[in-house]
């Protein structure tokens, strides 16, 4: 049995944020009661990528704590307007703001796709999680940020009028089904940097690179996996849609993360 619990902590400009905490029994104790940040992904929130389908509750299962921030613009947190809100890399300070304001050292982190973006971005301004996982990202998709940028904005300004068999179809209804604030989460994504394959040095740490075997909405996951200094590649079934939802992305969490080699 596993206990979510929601709070708020303060962004790197004091906006509120909501944090939502999954904690379970550490009998089976891989996990040995480490810390894990899940960052989600775009549209979503905490509540979709990782409560909803299991994924938290099996890392809890497995002796971890798990940390779901809703990223700003998202969920539960607040979704300002103003355009001095979205700086840039505003969701890589407001991990930074989480990650001090815990208190935390030893932790791991986990993003999927805008989470894996943000974990990222992190890791090269300076957080040091043990061990690293970017989920639904491809190496395009860090680097070549700005076509994915006028893709998402493109759903956003013709929200309401795109039809079925338009490639942006698919993202209005997520989008629409998430109840996201529209001009809050535009301004958020002029906040985000493209980051070339040289920076990708800085993530020295054991990163694990998983995708959906159907996903290549942000590139190749396995030319990111040999861009970077310590990675290894895993796949599992869906798109990028679909793979949050599987149980497999849950197992292969626990494993990467309890795996001491």
């Amino acid at each position: 049995m596993t206990d979510i619990t929601t709070t708020f902590f303060d962004g790197f400009d004091g906006a509120q944020l909501a944090l939502h905490r999954v904690a379970g029994s550490e009998a089976d104790n891989g996990g040995a009661g480490r810390t894990v940040i899940l960052l989600h992904g775009l549209f979503s929130s905490a509540q979709v990528n990782w409560i909803k389908y299991g994924t938290a509750r099996r890392l809890a299962e497995a002796g971890f704590t798990c940390l779901l921030p809703d990223l700003r613009a998202h969920g539960q947190s607040a979704a300002p307007h103003e355009a001095a809100a979205y700086p840039s890399d505003v969701l890589a300070r407001d991990v930074a703001a989480l990650v001090a304001q815990q208190g935390l050292v030893d932790f791991d982190l986990v993003g999927f796709s805008l989470g894996a973006r943000t974990a990222a971005r992190s890791v090269i301004g300076g957080l040091a999680p043990r061990r690293l996982v970017l989920a639904g990202m491809g190496l395009e998709g860090l680097a070549g940020w700005k076509g994915r940028l006028d893709f998402f904005r493109d759903v956003i300004d013709r929200f309401g009028t795109i039809r079925p068999g338009d490639p942006a179809y698919l993202s209005q209804q997520f989008l629409k089904g998430s109840g996201v604030d529209r001009v809050a989460v535009r301004q958020l994504l002029g906040a985000m940097e493209d980051t070339s394959p040289a920076a990708l040095a800085a993530i020295t740490m054991p990163t694990l690179v998983l995708c959906g075997d159907q996903d290549n909405d942000n590139g190749s996951a396995d030319n990111l996996a040999a861009a970077l200094p310590n990675a290894r590649r895993a796949t599992i079934p869906g798109t990028h849609m679909s793979c949050v939802t599987r149980p497999e992305l849950g197992q292969e969490l626990v494993s990467f993360l309890t795996t001491d080699a």
